[in-house]
């Protein structure tokens, strides 16, 4: 079973590097070239982003390891995929703050912009932690992390909803690198989306392997 989880976490992992360029291509056409979109496969930064990205998706899919393991899921063993599906969801939260800050400021953002983004994003991380963690106290570790990944699926569609059209109206102005902040808006609604389906995805492989093998323990 562990092995299936490592297995959909390498699953998410390939799915955000196949992502990227169709992505890229899709944000800034037609002023972005194919070649160019396949060059940010040579970006260490996205490499390393998706590296984490793999990291905390393993985490989250600890739970449903041991549940489809039979083993005992304790709350110590719940505060990991806690944890990392809180980065998503300050992920979610830096990239609303990213979409808004560029509709309003466009390329003259004031100064320490940055701060919004980062502070939006430990926000959401404790707030999330917090909230889930006093769950587990009264819910069974595997209802835990499908109310996280509802929660995400939802967050991820609401910030979609404010990526997609602030980058369209920054696609329309006139400065150079238009929709950029808006652009990593839409890649963190993706990346989490597809995060949250990690779960379910294990699931299935752990109900086909069961009826595979209906002899296993």
């Amino acid at each position: 079973m562990k092995r299936w989880g490592y297995a959909v976490a390498v699953l998410y992992a390939l799915a955000l590097a196949v992502a990227m360029p169709p992505l890229h291509l899709a944000a800034f056409a037609p002023t972005v070239s194919l070649a160019r979109a396949i060059d940010s496969w040579s970006d260490w930064q996205l490499w390393g982003l998706i590296a984490i990205l793999f990291v905390a998706e393993a985490l989250f899919l600890l739970v449903p390891v041991r549940v489809a393991s039979r083993r005992p899921v304790t709350r110590r063993t719940i505060l990991a995929p806690i944890l990392a599906s809180g980065l998503m969801a300050a992920l979610l939260a830096a990239g609303v703050a990213l979409s808004l800050l560029e509709f309003v400021y466009g390329p003259r953002a004031p100064r320490g912009w940055e701060v919004a983004p980062i502070a939006a994003g430990l926000a959401a991380w404790i707030g999330w932690a917090l909230i889930f963690w006093r769950t587990s106290a009264t819910s069974p570790g595997e209802d835990v992390v499908r109310a996280q990944s509802r929660a995400l699926v939802k967050g991820s569609v609401l910030e979609l909803l404010v990526a997609v059209p602030t980058h369209i109206v920054a696609r329309y102005r006139d400065y150079c690198c238009a929709g950029l902040m808006t652009f990593l808006g839409l890649a963190c609604g993706i990346a989490v989306m597809l995060f949250a389906f990690g779960p379910g995805v294990f699931f299935l492989y752990a109900a086909r392997w069961r009826r595979l093998h209906p002899d296993a323990t």
